[in-house]
């Protein structure tokens, strides 16, 4: 005969992880009572907002091997979580749930309504049986372990037993959206160690002030390198705005230098390779070859064959190199300053874009939950998914595609028992 299991779960955080864990409960074990806890209105505040507000879902990259090497922190921990829901059964799982999806050019994936609030609806939907109780306005203080059960504690609302609690609040990026790293606390609370954190995934500000004067300008693929003493550097699309850098690249640079300090008085020296595919000798030989096709012609002009007119103003100036000069009037040795600065632009970075950061770096170290099932091996029946654990990608939806597979994870496990 089957016996009916009153088990009562609590998911703490409405949240992209979250409510992946609670849907696969409500899935795999729909006799349990389920109670996901919110402290905002809503759920998904932060899930609607990601990808300039057309939610980007997860990547278009089916290698996993290809796809964990987008976690600049977590990448081994994520191993059985990726494995066993990666970015083409997410996809699956989603248009399963009638929300169809596209992969643009650049590997991310989207809703083809563009619209973020499809993706929270296929959670709202799954939720909405007696069963399971969506607790929204819900701001929890404390959580007490009671031998086998939870009490949880809430800041204007009657306390809440339960037998297990899976901790899915997110980091402390995007305060206005409610995620505020209340959850580290908690963890703490429960006995366990939350590393270091800082802002991942920000824009830089520079020092120089050029940067302005092209605001917008950007390029496909450029390759920047920051000056720390692990030569850190990526490559791809970037741009440059009124108070510096920003764009993947920089997301990503910004990701691995993380726990750097930086400021106005101790700044970090970052180049930019604006040609990363030719080599410095190769670059000044084009520069040579158009100078030479038009002796007569501004260098200016023609050095615009290459890159806009408006950085080539600034790099002229930066060079202290006449504007008006002709081709046949560049010397050898500014040739090869051009060329230099086009392979290496120097910057200097006194500041992280406040307001940018889209999530966390660092987080409950991973030393302390099993991979497998997303359960602290300190406190039985206590589990964490999502951002709240010390895991971060670079931008293009390994965001949301590890949220999506911790939750599941820790929603199948779990469920189980």
């Amino acid at each position: 005969m089957h016996k009916i299991n009153f088990m009562r779960i609590a998911v703490i955080g409405g949240g992209a992880a979250g409510m992946m864990c609670a849907a696969t409960i409500v899935k795999n074990n729909p006799e349990m009572e389920v109670f996901l806890i919110e402290r905002n209105d809503s759920l998904g505040k932060k899930v609607i907002i990601s990808g300039g507000g057309r939610c980007n879902v997860t990547t278009g990259i089916e290698d996993i091997k290809t796809v964990l090497e987008k976690y600049p922190r977590g990448n081994k921990f994520l191993n059985s979580a990726m494995y066993a829901f990666p970015p083409r059964e997410v996809k699956d799982w989603f248009e399963n749930h009638g929300v169809a999806l596209k992969c643009e050019a650049d590997m991310r994936v989207f809703p083809v309504s563009n619209n973020g609030q499809d993706i929270v609806r296929v959670f709202e939907n799954i939720l909405s049986s007696d069963k399971q109780k969506i607790l929204l306005k819900h701001s929890v203080t404390k959580i007490e372990k009671n031998k086998k059960q939870f009490t949880i504690h809430f800041k204007n609302h009657q306390a809440l037993t339960t037998d297990k609690v899976i901790l899915t609040l997110g980091g402390q990026a995007y305060r206005h959206t409610g995620s505020t790293g209340d959850g580290y606390a908690l963890a703490e609370s429960l006995g366990h160690t939350i590393s270091n954190l800082a802002p991942s995934l920000s824009s830089l500000t520079t020092k120089e002030t050029w940067p302005s004067d092209v605001s917008g300008l950007s390029f496909l693929n450029a390759k920047l390198k920051a000056n720390t003493k692990k030569k850190h550097e990526f490559s791809g699309p970037f741009l440059f705005t009124h108070w510096g850098i920003s764009g993947p690249a920089v997301f990503a640079l910004s990701s691995l230098i993380a726990f750097e300090n930086f400021s106005e008085t101790k700044p970090l020296k970052v180049s930019i390779d604006l040609f990363p595919d030719l080599s410095l000798e190769d670059l000044k030989e084009k520069l040579k070859n158009f100078a030479q096709a038009e002796p007569k012609k501004i260098f200016k002009h023609s050095i615009r064959k290459v890159i806009p007119l408006s950085l080539a103003t600034v790099l002229l100036a930066q060079l202290a190199i006449d504007g008006q000069k002709k081709n046949a009037e560049i010397s050898k040795a500014e040739f090869q300053a051009v060329s230099t600065w086009l392979k290496n632009i120097p910057l200097t970075i006194v500041s992280r874009r406040a307001g940018d950061e889209f999530v966390t770096a660092g987080g409950v170290s991973l030393k302390e939950i099993n991979p497998s099932t997303m359960e602290s091996k300190l406190c039985p029946n206590l589990y964490f998914a999502g951002e709240i654990l010390d895991i971060d990608g670079y931008t293009g939806g390994f965001n949301l595609q590890a949220a999506w597979a911790t939750g599941r994870l820790a929603g199948e496990a779990s469920s189980k028992s």
